[in-house]
């Protein structure tokens, strides 16, 4: 049992992605398989399901968990006192972001990112994603995972981590607007709609009623788009919403996606303002960041 395999194995257990732990960890798929073996061998335990499209822990996988990272955190403090642990980065970031974009985009981030800065911790604080700038604008937050607005404020330094499509849903099964919407040409007019409240989702949301020349009946406007996906799954109305929200939300099995004229993608990112650029600590989240979005 070494230290690499250990660190592979927690950055699986993180991803639950063989792709993208074999990418951010710079070895081959088949490289990363074999270390798995080997290990799984080592603990004459079998520590993932596999399937083509996802990993998951084994109950005796989620008990190798501690065990690892108690190695891994005692070997990494042994290196710091070799390289002298006053050269380490030190203190805590602040981070604004969705509660969706918290386990859709922040565990890899920060998985990457804990591997070479131990020592730096995260205050993580959640919220719709239309305060991300304002939050950075404020001073409430060093960083935030944000949709690129088409007016970004000056003051904004924005990196993409990934391209987010959107998606028109309406809800599985009766509603009072499922006969129209069975129609050639809907009347979207009589059909109800749950928009976002405000932010880049909103934005592509309006250009996309424009163009299809829908004066939309709204029957709500959130401010978080989790809510989109839950209102339309219970049958009151149609939505917009961004597809990894739809994707991971609990209840994606009561929706469908409509065949409609696509809405524009907006792209995420990380973002702070362009003088948090020179805090070490904002510097070194932002180059993971950076690599991030080059493995894409």
């Amino acid at each position: 049992m070494n230290i690499k395999s250990l660190q592979l194995f927690i950055h699986l257990c993180e991803s639950k992605s063989f792709a993208k732990t074999a990418a951010a960890m710079h070895v081959s798929p088949s490289a990363l398989s074999r270390q798995v073996q080997k290990l799984e061998e080592e603990t004459s335990q079998q520590l993932f399901l596999r399937d083509n499209r996802s990993v998951d822990l084994t109950s005796q996988g989620k008990k190798l968990v501690p065990v690892a990272l108690k190695i891994l955190g005692e070997w990494q403090q042994y290196q710091s006192h070799l390289k002298g642990a006053e050269d380490e980065l030190k203190g805590e970031i602040r981070l604004f972001c969705s509660v969706t974009a918290s386990y859709s985009h922040l565990p890899e981030l920060i998985s990457d990112f804990r591997l070479q800065h131990p020592f730096i911790e995260f205050k993580l604080s959640t919220g719709d994603p239309a305060q991300a700038i304002d939050k950075i604008l404020a001073d409430e937050a060093d960083i935030a995972i944000s949709a690129k607005s088409e007016q970004m404020p000056s003051k904004i330094a924005f990196e993409t981590i990934s391209e987010i499509p959107l998606s028109v849903i309406a809800p599985v099964g009766v509603s009072s607007f499922a006969e129209e919407l069975q129609k050639e040409r809907p009347n979207w007019s009589v059909i109800p709609f749950i928009l976002p409240e405000a932010g880049t989702a909103r934005d592509r949301a309006n250009a996309w009623l424009k163009q299809m020349k829908i004066k939309p009946k709204i029957y709500a406007q959130t401010s978080g788009h989790e809510a989109i996906v839950s209102m339309v799954a219970l049958g009151c109305g149609v939505g917009i919403a961004p597809d990894v929200v739809i994707n991971n939300s609990p209840v994606r099995e009561k929706i469908n996606r409509l065949k409609v004229l696509p809405i524009k993608p907006f792209e995420l990112g990380v973002c702070c303002t362009k003088n948090q650029l020179e805090n070490p600590l904002v510097k070194a989240f932002w180059k993971v960041a950076e690599s991030k979005y080059i493995t894409l």
